[in-house]
């Protein structure tokens, strides 16, 4: 199977679930766009990697990653998308140490948060990306769409977001519903305390879902 080189034109946020982004990706020599949905945490850990002026107080875990890394001479070579299942895109990180290649499987969101780390490429499957892959207008990450592509990039990613993200949105915002506003509020000062701020993305939606 032929690989196909990525690159990253950007993110998307969703406008009616919450939380909820998709990476997009673009084949280099084609039009194609490869949709990935995404967490606000990867989001925001991608986000951080491409925009280099955003320097975090403390790493984020990403960044730690590439430190370790740094510090014991680890180096990513590249980043392969290698399947897709339900929906659910699988990755490898192909990796070298001492002259020494390894494989390691990841999600794709922390592989490509790695990839920007490393300047390393990314690349999946031309059967991927025929399955997968969409056209969109350039417009949904360089700023420059119309009014009318923007709708129209807006409608394929909602319904992205919806065929795919929708349940496992729900099920994270149901975990929290029978909580009280007072408690979430506590609980949400606890995340922060601990760091947890996956934990701590999921209670800010379901205040603002109360408090609405």
């Amino acid at each position: 199977m032929s690989l196909v080189k990525l690159v990253i034109k950007g993110i998307s946020y969703s406008h009616t679930q919450n939380g909820a982004y998709a990476l997009i990706l673009n084949e280099v020599d084609g039009d194609r766009k490869l949709p990935i949905v995404i967490g606000a945490f990867e989001a925001q850990s991608i986000a951080i990697a491409i925009e280099k002026e955003l320097k975090p107080p403390r790493p984020l875990t990403h960044d730690l990653f590439k430190n370790f890394a740094d510090r014991f001479d680890i180096v990513i070579n590249q980043v392969i998308i290698h399947k897709l299942v339900d929906g659910v895109f699988f990755s490898s990180i192909i990796c070298e140490r001492d002259g020494i290649e390894e494989i390691i499987d990841a999600r794709t969101s922390d592989a490509i948060s790695l990839a920007i780390r490393f300047q390393a490429p990314i690349f999946t499957y031309k059967n991927i990306l025929d399955k997968a892959g969409i056209f969109l207008n350039d417009g949904v990450v360089d700023g420059n769409e119309n009014e009318d592509e923007s709708e129209d990039i807006d409608d394929v990613l909602e319904e992205i977001f919806t065929n795919i993200e929708a349940p496992k949105m729900t099920e994270k915002v149901n975990e929290y519903a029978h909580f009280s506003l007072k408690e979430l509020n506590e609980l949400l000062e606890n995340a922060i305390a601990n760091e947890d701020y996956e934990k701590a993305a999921r209670l800010r939606d379901e205040i603002s879902r109360k408090s609405e």
